[in-house]
């Protein structure tokens, strides 16, 4: 129903759509030159994947749905582990990875993923290589959760939404020393914009945390006695 480059321009917004909702919900703000590092992120993902851009009316729904709720993900996630539960990471995973396998499983059942797959069992496709490559994948997937919802805890929602847009340029970067992937002088000076905003980024926010720390460091000063008001 889209492209995969304008999937890919659409999830780039998602920092934003980060930032409405922790303005909305939280009345958070930013400095301006976190907004400001922002841009060209969104800018190089936009030029690194630029290509055949078309899309359905369902297909841009879609698409819009599923950025709006990436977003909201994170930082209800982010919520989870840093508010009054404080839950860590590999809570949050036991408690949502159960919903999430039954939703799964009830969308391949609707979409005929699940006849498929037996189909596909029946006629003996289903080797132990596969099997190997599988759950390989699924310990991997596990990993990458484990790592994202720490991130978050420790780093920030906004942070996430930065780095999965620094992602895409790394992917691509990939996939043209592994697999040859050949790309326009425009798509690797896209990919050259992109990771020099996500350093920029990184710079601010080290840059606010160090003041916040400094700040919490500092010795609070004690009312002055009568004697010392004379004095």
């Amino acid at each position: 129903m889209v492209s995969v480059p304008f999937h890919q321009i659409m999830r780039s917004t998602c920092p934003v759509i980060t930032i409405i909702i922790h303005r909305i919900w939280y009345s958070r703000t930013y400095s301006r030159a976190t907004y400001l590092s922002i841009l060209p992120i969104i800018l190089g993902v936009g030029l690194a994947t630029y290509g055949d851009y078309y899309f359905t009316t369902a297909g841009f729904l879609l698409t819009s749905a599923g950025v709006l709720l990436a977003a909201i993900k994170t930082v209800v996630s982010n919520r989870l582990m840093t508010g009054n539960l404080a839950l860590p990471a590999l809570e949050i995973l036991l408690r949502m990875s159960p919903l999430a396998a039954v939703q799964s499983i009830l969308y391949a059942g609707v979409i005929g993923e699940l006849s498929a797959f037996l189909t596909y069992v029946r006629k003996g496709q289903l080797t132990s290589s596969v099997c190997i490559a599988l759950v390989g994948n699924g310990v991997i997937a596990f990993l990458l959760n484990v790592a994202s919802f720490q991130t978050n805890k420790l780093a920030g929602a906004l942070t996430i939404a930065v780095c999965a847009n620094v992602k895409q340029c790394l992917t691509i970067v990939l996939g043209i020393a592994l697999f040859d992937v050949k790309v326009s002088l425009l798509n690797g000076a896209g990919i050259v914009v992109a990771l020099l905003g996500g350093a920029w980024y990184s710079r601010v926010e080290l840059e606010s945390k160090g003041k916040v720390k400094s700040a919490a460091r500092m010795p609070c000063q004690l009312p002055m006695t009568v004697q010392e008001m004379g004095k």
